[in-house]
């Protein structure tokens, strides 16, 4: 948690006003495929459908927090205006994956059958990536605050003062998808 907030504070005291100094784009590359979960066992950064580095494949079970990702973000005046990935591929490599952090073949047939048998016919390599377009803007307009470019944007509680939404779900809606709402449980004090 320290190391969390002090690198925010560090954003905070380090980035220059929007307006100052032109576009510095850069991309940055080689995210760890795995950290240190809570229990002290690898778990994924992102997800655990991203390739590992090619270079650091053979280390997956040896030493998997070394093993980098291929996964980047792209970042404008010390703003993340996209991420993404190559995707794992291989069925080799994603139940090695799956292995890593403790989902074994049965359990992850069971969860990702889809993606698993997806491969048996031959997934090409692939990725993707995705960009804020909102945040592109707030950094072209000088806005430190996205929500000030954003055509309606919500409240700190979800609410879209425009429109109202979210509105109440029709229940005829429910029945059709097989779902039903559950009462809140009030939180004990």
């Amino acid at each position: 948690m320290v190391r969390d907030v002090l690198g925010a504070l560090r954003l905070d005291l380090g980035r220059p006003p929007l307006g100052e100094g032109g576009l510095h784009f850069l991309w940055v590359v080689d995210f760890p495929l795995f950290e240190e979960g809570p229990d002290g066992a690898p778990a994924p950064m992102h997800h655990p459908f991203t390739m590992p580095h090619p270079d650091d494949i053979d280390r997956l079970e040896s030493d998997p927090l070394s093993v980098r990702a291929q996964a980047y973000d792209l970042v404008l005046n010390g703003w993340e205006l996209g991420s993404g990935s190559v995707r794992i591929h291989r069925p080799d490599v994603q139940q090695r994956i799956f292995s890593i952090i403790g989902i074994d073949a049965d359990d992850a047939r069971e969860r990702f059958g889809f993606l698993l048998e997806a491969f048996r016919f031959g997934a090409p390599p692939h990725a993707g990536f995705a960009v804020g377009i909102d945040r592109f803007v707030a950094i072209l307009c000088g806005e430190e605050n996205i929500r000030e470019v954003i055509a309606f944007p919500k409240t700190q509680s979800g609410v879209d003062p425009m429109t109202n939404a979210p509105t109440p779900i029709d229940p005829r809606h429910l029945k059709d998808l097989g779902l039903k709402l559950l009462e809140a449980k009030p939180k004990s004090q």
